[in-house]
């Protein structure tokens, strides 16, 4: 097992460019089944996650080759297999949308049930609701999802989510592009990435509008064709750079970023102090003195993100005054680093949904275990802000959505390596 070993209270300084977002890849990536023809998928993130749905898709018969610069070049045209290989499946969350991909293509699919972080109950409820509402005849099992076409078929319906759910919004929008007749989702998430998929899908030759909005519209399509396409910026793993800033110091130039998907992150930061100065694609972070207080409430887009909850609370931790962090997403996500950041001297109450933190001078260096994604970036902003030497494990859970992390905090003058222990 590798750990990150980082020696803190160094400033950041200098420039980070930010990868593909991880959350519109792992869809879009899958997405390419729907595809008859060579995809060309350009700033794609080097994340194990990634690489998981690369080799689920070559397993059931695609074409895939990776480019030094970012690029997966796809061909699914000879894809034949509707069971993806459970183990390869098991290990990562947003597997669940071969689902969508395979039963819109083939009308069949039978996929393990996902597996990837698990900081709370994310059940896959709404998802299914959509694929029965599309015809689909649906079989759960407490290992696997089976689909084939209802005795009516498979065709366009009108399914209203009974909660705003990003994965169910693209799966669904995936399962009605090649079906006949027209889908309308009510309800539907707004994220980032969700717009990406449904521009991905558009520019292969799908015919999709609303993406974006809480009303997204499939007319279906009898093919997709090849094109090329790039994944937009990761809006979290910015906010992750920009939270480690704000915690440890410095003039960090955030680059690659949309600024507008940020704003819903930077505005909090912006109340603890944090300046911020915006250009066309880039974002500086200018972090000097005693961070202030705030109070945050993870929303879906475009609220703050629950995404970023474990990040902004490093920063909260060390805050000059008493903050509120209320989760009003995944409930127990508190649970997944509280404890750790406690080890370091965080001075956390959780009452039900919310946080009670009051700010620390410092927080103390010590052995810490990362529970999911992003609570182990949350650990590692701990560690850079911290006094005496950070050791971050389980680090695997990071690796599956921060691309060469350690190469751009070290870049920035952060004390971090990797060790395998």
């Amino acid at each position: 097992m590798a750990k990150y070993v980082i020696n803190g209270k160094n400033r950041l300084e200098g420039a980070v460019t930010i990868s593909g977002a991880k959350n519109a890849a792992v869809a879009i990536l899958p997405a390419a089944l729907l595809v008859s023809g060579k995809c060309r998928v350009e700033n794609v993130p080097d994340i194990s996650d990634v690489h998981i749905l690369l080799e689920i898709l070559k397993d059931i018969g695609a074409e895939v080759s990776w480019e030094d610069n970012g690029t997966v070049i796809l061909d699914c045209t000879g894809v034949t297999g509707t069971k993806p290989d459970p183990e390869l499946v098991c290990k990562m969350r947003a597997s669940y949308y071969l689902m969508g991909a395979l039963l819109s293509r083939f009308h069949k699919a039978h996929v393990a049930l996902p597996g990837g972080c698990n900081f709370a109950s994310r059940p896959i409820d709404q998802h299914i609701k959509g694929f029965r509402a599309l015809g689909a005849r649906v079989v759960e099992t407490e290992e696997y999802v089976n689909m084939k076409p209802g005795p009516n078929g498979l065709k366009g319906a009108r399914i209203t989510l009974d909660v705003v759910s990003v994965g169910a919004t693209m799966n669904i929008i995936m399962a009605a592009c090649l079906l006949p007749g027209k889908t309308v989702i009510e309800n539907a998430a707004k994220e980032p990435h969700i717009v990406d998929l449904a521009n991905f899908l558009n520019t292969m030759g799908a015919h999709i509008s609303g993406a974006g909005t809480d009303t997204v519209k499939i007319t279906g399509v009898e093919k997709l064709t090849g094109g090329t396409y790039a994944i937009i910026p990761d809006q979290i793993e910015a906010g992750t750079y920009i939270a480690a800033v704000a915690a440890a110091g410095g003039n960090v130039l955030v680059q690659n970023v949309i600024p507008k998907h940020m704003d819903c992150i930077t505005s909090k930061l912006e109340e603890m102090g944090v300046e911020f100065i915006n250009y066309d694609d880039a974002i500086q972070v200018i972090s000097e003195g005693q961070l202030q207080p705030t109070t945050v409430k993870t929303r879906p887009y475009p609220g703050f993100p629950t995404d970023m909850q474990a990040q902004v609370c490093v920063c909260m931790s060390i805050a000059d005054g008493t903050s509120r962090l209320t989760e009003s997403v995944y409930e127990t996500r508190f649970f997944g680093y509280c404890t750790e950041l406690a080890s370091m001297g965080a001075d956390i109450l959780i009452n039900g949904k919310t946080a009670i933190i009051t700010g620390q001078s410092n927080l103390q260096g010590a052995v810490v275990r990362a529970n999911d994604l992003r609570a182990g970036a949350a650990l590692i902003i701990a560690g850079l802000a911290a006094e005496g030497t950070t050791e971050v494990e389980n680090i695997h859970y990071i690796e599956r959505g921060y691309e060469h992390l350690v190469e751009k905090l070290t870049a920035l003058g952060a004390d971090i390596r990797r060790v395998e222990d």
